[in-house]
């Protein structure tokens, strides 16, 4: 019997090259990309102050059966990153891909709590 794994899938990098209107662009959307609505979903989820510093991140939700799912899953979530940077006209570099399947992640306090419970 399987079970479906989560994955989440962080796709941090910084822009680059980015022309005055691009920038405009990016600070009038800045209220809904910022760190405090921060959130893993399936298409994504972009987080930047590019008014501070010209790094981004995405946060991707995934699943699968096996643990080597995790392999596609961050492909998947690299291209979405990549797609989307690139269907906007955003040049970009340093892209680098973190991964945690969640069914490994250790059990916080209320979690534990919960299981001992039954």
């Amino acid at each position: 019997m399987s079970s479906t794994r989560t994955f989440r899938i962080t796709v941090r990098g910084s822009f680059d090259g980015l022309t005055d209107d691009q920038r405009a662009e990016l600070l009038a959307a800045a209220p809904e990309h910022d760190m405090l609505r921060a959130e893993f979903t399936a298409e994504g989820h972009l987080t930047y102050d590019v008014a501070a510093r010209p790094f981004f991140t995405f946060r991707f939700l995934d699943s699968g059966e096996a643990e080597e799912d995790i392999l596609d899953a961050t492909a998947r979530a690299e291209l979405a990153a990549e797609s989307w940077l690139t269907e906007r006209g955003y040049g970009f570099k340093q892209l680098k891909s973190q991964a945690q399947d969640m069914s490994l992640a250790p059990l916080g306090k209320r979690q534990r709590r919960e299981a001992a419970r039954g």
